[in-house]
């Protein structure tokens, strides 16, 4: 599409799956890091499900330290003992997917996560690369933009609406977290349409069915990289051409 699709969204820890499809989906991901830390949020932790049985669950969590209380934001929050956190991810995404018949792919994304942990003890930073290493190996080549580059105005729509324009998008694809706040004023005021997107619902299909609670490393594992692309390149073409998922 000209211009492009964008989707903004908080960096989250080896994502959920549809957190990941619809960035999948856009072209570009502009990273959402100026707004305030949540700690029961999934930008610090992921649920992680095991191979044979994705009901057995465990929380994977990076302990934070928020330098400024409550107001902290998300690019503010700091890890409180990254040398533990790397042994934690390390030994617990091993534990779960070593097994995979994918787990070279599974840890060319832990490598680069561990990789990071060499260079910041920022949360944002270790949930973002995550984000990317597991949309890259699928061959996303979108591009990755900061909210915290952008002025912006205070209301939660215009905000949205603000970095859409600034990023040079021409659309603005909206989840259906997003959907529930969403003022679409803003965004028309730029000629901007908002595209509503969904995942696969109503289905016994276990990959979706648990799309919005688990971690995406579990599908990562369970499909490897090529039929997981494919998975997702049909919720996209649902999503653009109205296409069957």
């Amino acid at each position: 599409m000209p211009g492009g699709v964008c989707a903004i969204h908080q960096p989250n820890l080896f994502p959920r799956l549809s957190a990941r499809a619809k960035l999948y989906a856009a072209d570009r991901w502009i990273v959402f890091d100026d707004v305030q830390f949540t700690r029961r949020d999934y930008q610090h932790r992921a649920r992680l499900a095991a191979l044979d049985d994705p009901d057995q669950q465990q929380w994977l969590t990076l302990p934070t330290r928020l330098p400024h209380g409550r107001p902290t934001l998300v690019d503010q929050a700091r890890l409180a003992d990254s040398p533990r956190s790397r042994r934690t991810v390390r030994l617990l995404i091993r534990q779960f997917y070593g097994r995979s018949p994918h787990r070279a792919s599974v840890s060319e994304v832990l490598d680069a996560v561990l990789d990071r942990f060499e260079t910041t003890d920022r949360v944002a930073n270790l949930a973002r690369t995550s984000t990317i290493a597991l949309l890259a190996v699928l061959g996303w080549s979108g591009e990755v933009l900061d909210s915290s580059a952008f002025p912006t105005r205070e209301g939660r729509s215009e905000r949205l609406a603000d970095l859409a324009v600034a990023s040079g998008s021409t659309y603005y694809l909206c989840g259906s977290g997003g959907r529930r706040y969403l003022d679409n004023q803003p965004f028309a005021a730029h000629g901007i349409p908002v595209l509503d997107f969904h995942t696969p619902v109503d289905t016994d299909d276990r990959l979706w069915s648990r799309a919005r609670r688990i971690s995406s490393l579990w599908a990562w594992s369970e499909l490897g990289p090529h039929d997981l692309a494919a998975r997702l390149d049909a919720v996209r073409a649902a999503q653009f051409l109205g296409d069957p998922a």
